[in-house]
């Protein structure tokens, strides 16, 4: 096939057709093509033939592989004998797509699409130019009928030790022509033969449809009620994670991304599983909320406060956008192969997979209140989008549908199909427990958080006491490492006993008070800070204790004053190991004056999010008709002009210009698109003004500017 051919049926279209061409296979609209040669050889080249082929269900694919192995052109008819009679109906679909094409009362397949479908399209083997008697096939051998049976649905193709020496059953075939030599060691099935033998057809089995969805039903009120609180669960997990790689932040990997030691401790703070904290960390990661900063530490960024101030619907939604049309997977996260691939790291962009998410809820979307049995679910889209299709895509998709909250019980809820339909109100604030103001402190150092509570107080809970337990009602535990972490936050014993007294609807508990007077007494006796480092304390006798403490040892201290201990460690690393020998240390900084943690850590760099690889979304009307019109415009003008447009230089370019402008006489320029294909335009030239040329187009009949550098030819008009 010549792509001239091509372009003159694709000249012969309506615009209404063109319109549709467009509709289907949006890729070939970015840019516009100058003319519908331009467009036929876009419609044929390679990548958009692939991406077409993606675009097809697997009816459509059979059929167009079925086409593909008649001679061509082929008529309908021919089609439908080697086929089904629901092909007739998808050959339409085809043409429409362009991805065949009339030749008067015949079809043809583009070049380029043969080169893809191959040259054993269905397993059948190459055309033989011989003619067959398939008679002797009645005289069959056992031994040779065995062959055919392996050979006939592929592959054709089947190895022999020594063609000159075959063995009775392949010298049989070949004495009849039934096999054909390929090389010295190898014989194929002729498509003649091959077609025979599967009766007739290029498939044994054509699917028109796609399996029938099945599922368990659901109560609707069910399903949102799960799923309203898998949002909570999930908004607050967003919240917690970033709070606590706040206090004790990750350090990236150095092929970036975040550890296992460090997932498996994120995991164990928000009592998660691991997959799910590199679920929310994708998504935050995303969201632009952390980043891995230059010292490779991930951190939440001032974004992340932003965030938190906007309304508990806008967080979920803004995040929940991000999830569907994200090329990034974290379901790949983990051991894969001898390699680890890790949450936040480089190697989870997969394409295809924002298709497989929307894919995968609008069918949701077509039978709610039903849970969707996964085996049948993958059936669908394995139909659906067959090129695309990955089992466990489909999988990790419906999981993290739940986590979102977009589905409950495994069916789509109403703030899920809300958010499909693009509703500005979604249901989700409205339905959000409200936060509460207060807690409970019980007689045993904890306190119950009696439902999802404010940001100031979580904030400040989370960093006095160490969650217990979550859910509906969170359980807190107040401790000795818990106090000390507040009070390396900046805070006081008093004030951490009188924000309890403030938030707590129940009295505080004489010995959570003797708690944190005694862990506020002894807090900061000793100072650390760098010498490398120092310890200095005003107990000398506690100084002596720590000198000859056996869990100690290792930090090898040495007396520099009566009241001073020296090591050669970091400080940071001097405070951690008193800390696990049971002492509590403070740090200072050079003028002795204690340094408070610091209750907030933000990211120094700004928020980068991972590249994401872009769909090819479907384009609206307007912009069709406007392409159309375009294209139309552009069809006009290559009618009215030469093929070829002397390439002129900047010089004579500019010097031709002028000329015609005074002459005001009538040219043709090449003119350069931003991709550099060059089309020829027919003007009237009126005057130029910083680099760019004004002139009246013929085509169009409006007045045009056209950017001097990007006209490579000047000619007058003819």
């Amino acid at each position: 096939m010549s792509v001239n051919s091509f372009a003159d049926e694709l000249r012969a279209r309506s615009d209404d057709a063109i319109a549709q061409l467009f509709a289907v296979r949006p890729d070939l609209l970015s840019p516009v093509p100058t003319d519908l040669s331009a467009l036929s050889a876009r419609a044929n080249s390679t990548p958009s033939l692939m991406r077409a082929l993606e675009s097809l269900n697997k009816f459509q694919l059979e059929v167009l592989t079925s086409a593909s192995t008649l001679t061509q052109p082929f008529s309908k008819s021919e089609l439908l004998l080697v086929s089904v009679p629901e092909a007739g109906e998808e050959l339409l679909r085809l043409w429409a797509a362009a991805l065949v094409y009339k030749d008067g009362t015949k079809f043809r397949l583009p070049g380029n699409l043969g080169q893809l479908i191959g040259d054993e399209p269905a397993g059948l083997g190459p055309r033989s130019m011989k003619k067959f008697d398939f008679k002797a096939l009645a005289d069959l051998p056992d031994d040779s009928a065995a062959v055919l049976e392996r050979l006939t649905w592929g592959p054709p193709r089947g190895q022999v030790g020594n063609i000159k020496a075959p063995g009775k059953s392949i010298a049989w075939l070949l004495e009849h022509d039934y096999l054909a030599v390929m090389d010295s060691k190898t014989v194929v099935l002729p498509r003649e033969v091959g077609m025979h033998l599967r009766g007739g057809k290029v498939f044994k089995e054509y699917s028109p449809k796609a399996a029938s969805f099945v599922g368990t039903a659901r109560k609707q009120k069910d399903i949102d009620r799960a799923a309203i609180a898998n949002i909570s669960n999930f908004l607050r997990w967003c919240e917690e994670l970033a709070h606590h790689w706040s206090d004790e932040p990750p350090i990236a990997l150095r092929s970036g991304g975040l550890g296992i030691r460090d997932l498996k401790r994120s995991a164990d703070h928000l009592g998660i599983a691991e997959n799910c904290v590199a679920f929310v960390a994708e998504v935050l990661y995303l969201g632009g909320l952390i980043v891995i900063d230059p010292d490779d530490q991930i951190l939440p960024t001032n974004s992340f406060d932003i965030w938190m101030s906007r309304s508990l619907e806008e967080r979920w939604s803004s995040l929940v956008s991000l999830w569907l049309e994200t090329s990034r997977v974290s379901g790949l996260s983990g051991k894969v192969g001898e390699r680890n691939i890790a949450p936040l790291g480089p190697e989870l962009d997969r394409a295809g997979i924002s298709s497989m998410r929307k894919v995968t809820l609008n069918i949701l979307a077509k039978n709610l209140e039903l849970d969707p049995v996964i085996k049948n679910l993958q059936e669908i889209i394995a139909w659906q989008m067959p090129q695309r299709f990955n089992a466990e895509y489909i999988e990790w998709t419906l999981r993290e549908a739940e986590w979102l909250g977009l589905t409950g019980q495994g069916a789509l809820s109403e703030f899920g199909i809300a958010f499909l339909n693009g509703l500005d109100e979604l249901g989700v604030e409205r339905a959000l427990p409200k936060p509460v103001d207060h807690i409970l402190i019980q007689a045993d150092n904890s306190a119950i958080a009696p439902g999802p509570l404010t940001v100031e107080l979580a904030n400040m809970i989370g960093t006095i006491a160490d969650i217990e337990s979550r859910g509906g009602a969170s359980v807190y535990r107040f401790s000795e490492g818990s106090i000390r972490r507040g009070l390396d936050h900046g805070q006081t014993g008093e004030q951490i006993k009188d924000f309890l007294k403030k938030t707590s609807k129940t009295p505080v508990p004489q010995p959570l008070e003797y708690l944190i007077n005694d862990v506020a007494k002894r807090h900061g006796r000793l100072r650390v800070g760098m010498a490398q480092t120092y310890i200095r304390c005003e107990d000398e006798g506690l100084l002596t204790q720590i000198l000859h403490d056996k869990k100690l040892e290792s930090l090898r201290f040495r007396k520099l004053a009566p009241q001073v201990l020296v090591c050669d460690f970091e400080a940071s690393d001097v405070i951690a190991t008193l800390r696990e020998a049971s002492y509590l240390p403070a740090a200072e900084n050079a003028g002795g004056i204690l340094i408070s943690a610091p209750a907030i850590r933000r990211a120094k760099s700004r928020p980068k999010p991972p590249r994401i690889i872009s769909e090819t979304s479907a384009p609206n009307e307007i912009v069709i008709k406007a392409a159309v019109r375009t294209l139309r415009t552009g069809e006009k003008a290559s009618s009215h002009k030469p093929r070829e447009v002397p390439r002129t230089t900047a010089n004579e370019t500019l010097d031709l210009l002028h000329q015609y402008i005074e002459e005001q006489a009538s040219l043709t320029i090449g003119y350069a698109d931003t991709n550099g294909g060059v089309s020829n335009r027919l003007i009237d030239p009126i005057s130029i003004s910083l680099g760019t040329l004004i002139a009246r187009d013929h085509a169009t009949g409006e007045m045009q500017s056209f950017r001097i550098p990007r006209i490579t030819g000047v000619s007058p008009a003819k």
